[in-house]
């Protein structure tokens, strides 16, 4: 049985294909237009999910759509004519963009796919999103957290989900109860959001821009952002003060003149970050850095009070449904500071986030809530890695480079060589864009398409934002650890059993001892690493160990093989344009090897 989930039309368009409850294919649009972000119809990725199936649109038994629109439609409208005449733009954009494209879903999934409208189901937002972790996980039954910006009316859901044999009638039951939920306005995903935008950057893009920058400050505005978000402790409840916001009735601003009043005037998007503690010889710029030091507190404190609140609803979720589980969806499950801080502060013992936790997910998520709970099928698989994506074959790679013309080292016949040549350019400071196998789904890079480079100098972190990367200087870099030498680098409990570090799903303490040995992946001593294992991925592995063995660090330096502003490199074409037009110095495409000084 084919089932092929779909989300689109907001943020992070993608198609995920399941046979008989398996994932088979999975991709966002933009690995495929090349546009960042792409929210439209997913046709190139629908089609690569066919294509990897070897099947047609007719042959699909279900399309299963992530949200249910005209629920999200009656939720514009009333939020629209219950702010007017402040809303009369959000009214007209709005009432375009919906009689356009966005009310037809139904008709669009069936011209566009080639399916019957009896096949064609929909799948409320936030049960999307628990359904895609949850049927992902090893878990049979597990607490529930949904949190992101908002779905039809949801932001927030708390409850949880089991599946069961009944061995009288031998009866297979998947449940997905969220007794809980929080409705717009009230949003944590759009008060993050709304900060995010304050403090210059892109809204549902610059949020883990926010991440990085927060480290560098102190929450001295606590108090202040209480002012506009109130949360009762005891069962997680919380709401917004809207005289601050203006989101739920603008086209273009989140917040409004009472908000600057209260945080002061908001950051230019663009303006170069520094303070005393990133750039200490810049101190005669003195009111450029004081100015940048208040941004930086107000990304600490925006942060602590997201991370508090978080931990408010998982102890209330922990004490509601006695479960030691938990599993997480949604964009604000992507918030990898606030995760750790939920592991080791609430009662829960293990908690599972699925690597594509924002809308992307969404597809995947409403493909199983189909397949098991309203087909009722029984569960067999649990989600072994994130390589989901298109793979090009050495033929393919070869036919690229010959294409243009490209110098390569071939090791088609030894590629124990060719691992061994990585590690030890590595050591030498080289910078080695590695492409091989499916990319990944979600938005980590996770060995397939990642940019490695040496973790042991501070200077490299600089290298690599300036010279390759082209972003702002005070973003981190991953650094990827051998699962069974994780225990000695952070401080993680019990590291090597859990499933988040395999994903970058969690910041944690580098331990004090290791810091220094691994400075470019130390972001004021701490990581978003990821732990990999032999089996999940060989050639990735192979690569950390060699350099392990030849430095005695058994951790590299891993950031995603793009250039800023851009998606994640899909193709060998693309794999070559951003190692033409940075400062890489070599390109590990496949079986080949491109070195930029033989260019």
């Amino acid at each position: 049985m084919y089932i092929l989930g779909i989300s689109c039309f907001y943020h992070d368009s993608a198609a995920a294909l399941i046979r008989d409850g398996e994932i088979v294919a999975a991709a966002m649009e933009e690995r495929f237009s090349r546009k960042k972000h792409d929210n439209t119809f997913p046709h190139l990725a629908i089609e690569f999910c066919l294509r990897q199936a070897n099947i047609t649109g007719d042959e699909l038994d279900y399309v299963v759509f992530y949200e249910k629109p005209l629920i999200k439609f009656e939720r514009i409208l009333l939020t629209t004519l219950g702010t007017f005449p402040k809303s009369a733009d959000l009214w007209r954009e709005s009432t375009l963009t919906w009689l356009k494209e966005k009310l037809w879903i139904k008709s669009i999934l069936q011209r566009e796919v080639g399916i019957k409208s009896d096949k064609i189901l929909f799948c409320d937002h936030h049960t999307s999103h628990a359904a895609s972790a949850f049927f992902a996980s090893p878990f049979k039954e597990a607490a529930v957290m949904t949190i992101d910006g908002v779905g039809e009316w949801t932001t927030t859901t708390l409850g949880r989900a089991s599946s069961y044999w009944h061995d009288d009638d031998d009866k297979h039951e998947n449940k997905i109860e969220l007794f809980y939920e929080q409705r717009f306005p009230h949003s944590l995903g759009l008060l993050y959001s709304t900060f995010t935008a304050y403090l210059g950057f892109r809204v549902n893009n610059g949020e883990y821009k926010v991440m990085g920058m927060a480290p560098y400050g102190n929450p001295i505005y606590v108090d202040k952002v209480r002012r506009v978000f109130h949360q009762n402790e005891a069962d997680g409840s919380y709401h917004l003060n809207l005289d601050y916001f203006s989101f739920h009735y603008s086209t273009s601003q989140s917040f409004n003149t009472k908000f600057t009043e209260l945080f002061g005037p908001a950051r230019q998007p663009e303006a170069e970050f520094f303070t005393r503690e990133t750039n200490p010889e810049r101190s005669a710029e003195a009111t450029a850095m004081q100015e940048n030091q208040r941004f930086a507190d107000i990304a600490a404190s925006i942060q602590v009070v997201t991370e508090e609140a978080l931990i408010n609803m998982a102890r209330y979720l922990h004490q509601r449904t006695g479960l030691n589980k938990l599993v997480m969806a949604g964009g604000v499950a992507l918030n990898t500071k606030a995760n750790y801080r939920l592991l080791n502060e609430t009662p829960f013992d293990e908690i599972y986030i699925q690597p594509a936790a924002g809308d992307d997910g969404g597809a995947l998520g409403a493909a199983l809530w189909a397949y098991h709970v309203v087909l009722g099928k029984p569960r067999k698989w649990i989600m072994p890695h994130a390589y989901w994506g298109q793979a090009y074959s050495n033929a393919a790679c070869r036919e690229f480079l010959d294409s243009r013309g490209i110098r390569y080292e071939s090791f088609d016949d030894n590629d124990d060589k060719m691992l061994d040549v990585i590690a030890e350019e590595l050591t030498n400071t080289k910078v080695i864009g590695l492409f091989q196998g499916r990319f990944e789904w979600g938005p980590r890079a996770l060995g397939n398409r990642s940019i490695l480079a040496d973790p042991r100098s501070e200077e490299m972190k600089e290298i690599v934002n300036t010279k390759i990367k082209f972003r702002e200087p005070f973003r981190p870099f991953a650094p990827v650890i051998l699962r069974d030498k994780a225990p000695d680098y952070f401080d993680y409990p019990d590291i090597e059993k859990h499933e988040a570090p395999r994903y970058m799903l969690m910041v944690s303490p580098i331990k004090s001892d290791k810091q220094a040995e691994i400075a470019a992946v130390s972001h004021k001593g701490t990581g978003r690493l990821q732990a990999i294992d032999e089996e999940t991925n060989p050639r990735y592995y192979g690569i950390v160990q060699r350099f392990g063995e030849a430095t005695g660090v058994p951790v590299v330096l891993n950031t995603s093989f793009n250039l800023r502003g851009e998606p994640i490199v899909t193709s060998p074409r693309d794999a070559w344009n951003t190692f033409y037009n940075s400062d890489i110095d070599l390109l590990a495409l496949g079986s080949f090897l491109v070195r930029k000084d033989e260019l």
